[in-house]
């Protein structure tokens, strides 16, 4: 009895005959392929399922919303108030109401926001402007090195997710644990917490705007909020790395440069000119040592 190899040789060399508009089902082969191939190309770390339904991404969409809006609540507290002040101090500096909020949404930098005050009310000067925006903002760079992974095919979510990467939505995303027994996308989570906390402060800002002309009293030093807040986030750092007295240097490091940069500036430049150059020192000591640095945390983690 003939084996099937056999028939399949004698199919594929005799010739069939086609009825116009019947396809054998060979033809449809690579067509079928074709779909399954474009089908897995649009599935991403960020999608759980090649397809689904309206209601299963809808289910997913608010899952993670679920369980971003916990996340964000420190955030939420920390910038209704901050944006408040930023919004206070806008309007009370002759800034039209709507200006914070524009700024809100479209620079959304606290620190830069917080100086744009001060280089809106002087004298035109774009260049310093410019290279204060570039230097205030470059600490990002680090941000994006370290989100690299997390952001991976994210797809569309991807451009805002770089754009609305701030310092406490940095802190959310990096450090959060997603749950996958519990079906939350990880792209969806990361775009709610990025789009909740830049909504957080676009209300504080749009509040204080609005309310901020009706304010008679003195409101010189509210502008210190800014830095209160950086000195708390200093603390939280210095405490979170170490404590212990005989480990100040290799636990602390970073702190002790951004320290010591800040007061050598100072000492050279002045208290009006030392911040940029201050930037320019902590940036290039620390690229200098995260090379050695991080040598020595693999070197520190194969010993134990």
């Amino acid at each position: 009895m003939p084996s099937g190899g056999f028939f399949a040789r004698i199919v594929n060399v005799v010739p069939t005959r086609r009825t116009p508009g019947i396809h054998t089902g060979r033809e449809q082969l690579p067509k079928e392929h074709a779909r399954l191939d474009q089908a897995a190309a649009r599935v991403n770390e960020g999608n759980l399922t090649q397809a689904e339904s309206p209601q299963s991404r809808r289910s997913r969409i608010f899952t993670a919303l679920r369980w971003a809006v916990p996340n964000t609540i420190p955030v939420l507290t920390g910038y209704l108030f901050l944006g408040l002040t930023y919004g206070v101090l806008m309007t009370t500096h002759g800034f039209p109401f709507w200006l914070p909020i524009v700024t809100a949404l479209v620079i959304y930098t606290g620190s830069m926001e917080f100086l744009l005050v001060g280089i809106l009310s002087s004298s035109f000067n774009p260049l310093s402007a410019f290279l204060t925006a570039v230097v205030v903002g470059a600490r990002h760079l680090f941000y994006g090195i370290a989100m690299l992974g997390k952001y991976r095919n994210m797809g569309w979510k991807k451009a805002y997710l770089i754009y609305t990467t701030s310092d406490e939505t940095f802190s959310v995303n990096y450090s959060a644990h997603i749950p996958q027994d519990q079906h939350v996308d990880r792209g969806w989570f990361y775009l709610w917490v990025s789009f909740l906390d830049q909504m957080y402060w676009v209300i504080g800002s749009a509040v204080g705007g609005l309310f901020g002309s009706l304010i008679t009293v003195d409101v010189r030093g509210l502008d210190f909020v800014m830095t209160a807040m950086f000195m708390v986030i200093f603390l939280q750092q210095w405490f979170q790395d170490g404590t212990s007295p005989r480990r100040i240097l290799p636990d602390h490091v970073c702190e002790l440069i951004g320290v010591l940069g800040s007061l050598a500036a100072l000492l050279v430049f002045g208290p009006d000119r030392f911040m940029i150059p201050a930037m320019v020192i902590i940036l290039v000591a620390l690229l200098a040592i995260r090379r050695p640095w991080e040598r020595r945390g693999k070197n520190t983690e194969e010993k134990r």
